[in-house]
């Protein structure tokens, strides 16, 4: 298919809902909040990216997965630019997404990231809500979890361990 007209940025951003992120693909890339910009110039379209942390190893698999998605539109000039600056934060995913999260087991960024981040380096946890029974009765097992991204916690009420999703700020 080759486009016969320039795409509208509105389309883009309507193509760009139905890129995953491969690490966790209940998440497009929209409601992860690393799609920065979309720039159309004639039938030459830029996609702005922000990894979630520095040499987050699925952003090249993400700017493929926009690049097929955009092609699939006949869009084959696309130039995929990567902006580290202002780092990604986790305030920047959706509403949607936080409850896509949840949903899918994983326990969402607390709000209020750069508050969780002050309590930690003063000894204090972050309260996580478990995704599957709801309780706040949950504990930190490790800080590293299923990626770089995640920490693993454990319920105390039902016993079940979980990913949750590190705050970034």
């Amino acid at each position: 298919m080759v486009a016969t007209q320039a795409p509208t940025e509105e389309r883009l951003w309507q193509l760009l809902e139905e890129v995953s992120d491969p690490e966790v693909p209940v998440l497009s890339i929209l409601d992860l909040g690393i799609v920065r910009s979309v720039q159309v110039h004639d039938q030459a379209v830029t996609v702005t990216i922000t990894p979630t942390y520095s040499g987050c190893p699925a952003m090249n698999t993400i700017a493929t997965d926009i690049r097929l998605r955009l092609l699939a539109e006949g869009i084959s000039q696309v130039t995929i630019h990567n902006q580290l600056s202002p780092a990604w934060t986790t305030d920047w995913m959706s509403q949607a997404g936080r409850e896509k999260l949840e949903a899918y087991g994983i326990a969402p960024p607390v709000d209020g990231t750069a508050t969780g981040h002050l309590l930690n380096l003063f000894g204090q946890d972050t309260a996580v809500r478990c995704p599957l029974c709801k309780s706040d009765n949950t504990h930190l097992v490790s800080q590293f979890g299923s990626t770089a991204c995640k920490a693993f916690y454990q319920c105390n009420d039902c016993h079940e361990p979980f990913d949750y999703f590190k705050c970034h700020s």
